[in-house]
């Protein structure tokens, strides 16, 4: 068998490195292309595509890393794009990904501002919207149940507490979800520094 020469090692870590480089593009090109209905729903997506598929993360992380893309400024679709880039290939691949996830929507919107009047008042346009809503809505169920079982299956009361909590906040307080994401990251840390304090 024949040993791998000192300019054959960097060569085959470049080569991997650029057909991760080519994946990622393809992914989250995809990803972008076909998630509608907001944010959340490209959740699910990258669950399938980088968890699933590749095991980059584990599902632990992409809801870490969903919590953070809420709770920063800007698209949740994308700031999730750059976290789960940057996780797979550094910096690069957060660039990556944040170019992938931005071309799709500006192409779609710049052919569709062309063309407004043409795509308000057309029917059939109207009625594939509706069909993506009831398409967006399962997406999103999907994505609710994964969560909810992955925090359940902690055994936590203090964790489990914090879902119904968390959606009576939101949907009849109305309460800002960038707040409630805040207002259970500092609960959270207050339980871990107390079961610190109660082991000393």
């Amino acid at each position: 068998m024949q040993m791998p020469t000192k300019e054959a090692i960097p060569l085959t870590a470049i080569k991997q490195r650029i057909k991760k480089y080519i994946w990622l593009l393809a992914a989250n090109l995809f990803i972008s292309a076909f998630t509608f209905g907001g944010g959340y729903v490209v959740v699910p997506m990258v669950r399938r595509f980088f968890v699933v598929k590749k095991q980059y993360f584990t599902e632990e992380e992409l809801i870490n890393m969903a919590a953070v893309a809420q709770s920063t400024p800007g698209a949740i679709a994308v700031n999730l794009s750059a976290l789960a880039g940057y996780k797979v290939a550094g910096m690069a691949g957060a660039v990556i990904s944040c170019c992938a996830a931005v071309i799709p929507p500006l192409v779609i919107l710049t052919f569709i501002s062309a063309f407004y009047r043409l795509f308000v008042s057309n029917a059939m346009i109207a009625a594939i919207l509706k069909g993506m809503e009831a398409g967006v809505a399962a997406l999103m169920v999907d994505l609710i149940t994964d969560m909810c079982s992955f925090v359940l299956k902690k055994k936590s009361l203090f964790l489990s507490a914090l879902i119904p909590l968390s959606f009576i906040a939101n949907f009849v307080l109305g309460i800002n979800v960038a707040l409630i994401l805040l207002f259970c990251c500092f609960l959270c840390i207050l339980k871990v520094f107390c079961k610190g304090r109660e082991h000393r």
